[in-house]
């Protein structure tokens, strides 16, 4: 069973990663202005002091604009790190821009680690997500197994372009849903059923 997973997951990412890739960049920044908007408007966004946030790379949906709101705002931001293999996350100034790392996505410049427990709210990477919240991502498992040492109320939010939006992600024992998914077209409340 394992091995028919991992086969449905790497076919997943590959179609994802092309159907993202070949929506034209202005295109996809116009369409991530709406979700920013979307995710503001969240009432958990607006009551959450301490946000975690990926710093977004290549064809995904851009979040340095949602960085300097979420500042604007008075709230924590939090970006994450990998240490030794292990997603960590570290707080960034307004005046502190994030630093370039080895395998992709920018990193906090100071790399002092904030417990899981003081995050309210997580913006959350995916490749694929469906209606019960399951995502996809990128197939380390260092976002899943960060998400799995969260509080209980903390919030995991999951934004994607509407192209990302499956009918099925398939997943496995070690994989962690998010609460809501926001797309350039609609939220989804994934706590609703």
């Amino acid at each position: 069973m394992t091995g028919e997973l991992d086969a449905l997951k790497t076919a997943l990412r590959a179609e994802m990663r092309r159907a993202r890739a070949a929506i034209p960049e202005g295109e996809r920044r116009r369409r991530g202005e709406a979700i920013r908007e979307r995710l503001l408007a969240l009432p958990e966004m607006r009551t959450a002091r301490t946000v975690l946030v990926f710093a977004s790379f290549g064809s995904e949906v851009p979040t340095r604009g949602l960085a300097s709101d979420l500042h604007a705002a008075g709230k924590r931001l939090l970006l994450p790190y990998l240490a030794e293999g292990e997603m960590e996350v570290a707080e960034v100034a307004p005046d502190e821009p994030p630093v370039p790392s080895s395998y992709g996505p920018p990193e906090p410049a100071r790399r002092t680690p904030v417990d899981p427990g003081e995050i309210d709210l997580v913006v959350a990477p995916g490749l694929a997500f469906d209606r019960r919240g399951d995502r996809l991502g990128y197939g380390g498992g260092a976002y899943d197994r960060y998400l799995a040492r969260l509080r209980e109320r903390a919030v995991v939010v999951g934004i994607g372009l509407a192209e990302q939006l499956v009918d099925d992600v398939p997943t496995g024992p070690g994989d962690v849903a998010v609460h809501v998914v926001v797309t350039d077209r609609e939220v989804i409340d994934a706590r609703r059923g």
